[in-house]
């Protein structure tokens, strides 16, 4: 359903926790109400890890190659990651994708997420030469199918009127325990890219993880941003977000209850013009009560 400020599009699908905190013993020992209870009974951080992709693999444009698929199935099936934010895919490249991390996670249930881009001139989604809807993609994993989580999508308010194109965004909040983001913001112009990053973080995202209870949030993207250039994409980051990038457009934000580190750069061997992008995120512990 279309919020009414962010033209959130919402749908609750029927899967299981992403996160949970560590299990508490069955039974645990009486304690006196003078005695602090030992340490730990405290809830553990939970360590994910997470793989940004921007694959190239519209068939329309200069870095396609045609071999960006292959690769990425390589690149997810050697690191297993918990989480792979996707950019500049089709939407049957994200059914594909949703295979081969089944297999690096079996025994789990795969959630996949699409939103595909805005097309200006036709009023519809863009589309891949091959005909299917163009945009961004979402992949994570949970405990069963038994417990819902919502997915949050639209078009981010700002727009280069000379691209056809409308960038989107995409959240997907799992058991309220956090909420994974992705984007893809505008390459044609970097003023543009800079205020969809500042609604994005300062505006849309706040606003779902109040919704949803102050959740941890992280996005993954293409920004088009580059730190140290003009302009600068830590222009747009909120105090005490922590950011990690490959050096050059792409970046992983935290909110603070999100701690990221062990950045790797994982080749692509030229099967797109980025390099996958791999960080640890230690989430936690839970701000659940007992």
């Amino acid at each position: 359903m279309a919020a009414r400020s962010y033209r959130f599009l919402r749908r609750t699908l029927a899967v299981g926790c992403l996160l949970a905190a560590a299990a508490l013993p069955a039974t645990r020992p009486t304690v006196p109400p003078t005695v602090i209870a030992d340490a730990t009974d405290a809830p553990q951080p939970t360590v994910l890890r997470m793989l940004q992709l921007n694959l190239c693999n519209s068939g329309r444009a200069g870095c396609y190659t045609g071999r960006a698929m292959a690769r990425a199935a390589e690149v997810i099936t050697a690191e297993a990651p918990d989480l792979v934010t996707l950019n500049e895919i089709c939407a049957g490249d994200l059914s594909a994708l949703h295979g081969v991390f089944q297999t690096v996670h079996p025994g789990r249930t795969v959630v996949a997420a699409f939103q595909a881009a805005g097309d200006r001139p036709s009023g519809d989604d863009t589309r891949c030469r091959n005909g299917q809807r163009f945009g961004i993609g979402l992949l994570t994993h949970v405990r069963t199918s038994a417990t819902p989580h919502t997915v949050y999508a639209g078009t981010h308010p700002t727009q280069d009127l000379a691209d056809p194109e409308e960038r989107a965004w995409l959240c997907v909040d799992v058991d309220g325990a956090l909420l994974a983001c992705t984007t893809h913001l505008s390459a044609t112009g970097y003023r543009i890219a800079l205020t969809q990053c500042d609604h994005l973080l300062d505006t849309i995202l706040p606003t779902i993880s109040r919704d949803a209870g102050d959740e941890p949030t992280v996005l993954g993207g293409d920004l088009n941003l580059r730190a140290g250039h003009d302009p600068d994409v830590r222009s747009c980051t909120p105090p005490g977000h922590q950011r990690i990038d490959d050096g050059r457009l792409q970046h992983i934000t935290a909110t603070t209850d999100i701690t990221l580190c062990c950045r790797e750069l994982v080749p692509m061997h030229g099967a797109t013009d980025h390099p996958g992008l791999l960080v640890t995120l230690t989430i936690g512990p839970s701000r659940r009560p007992a």
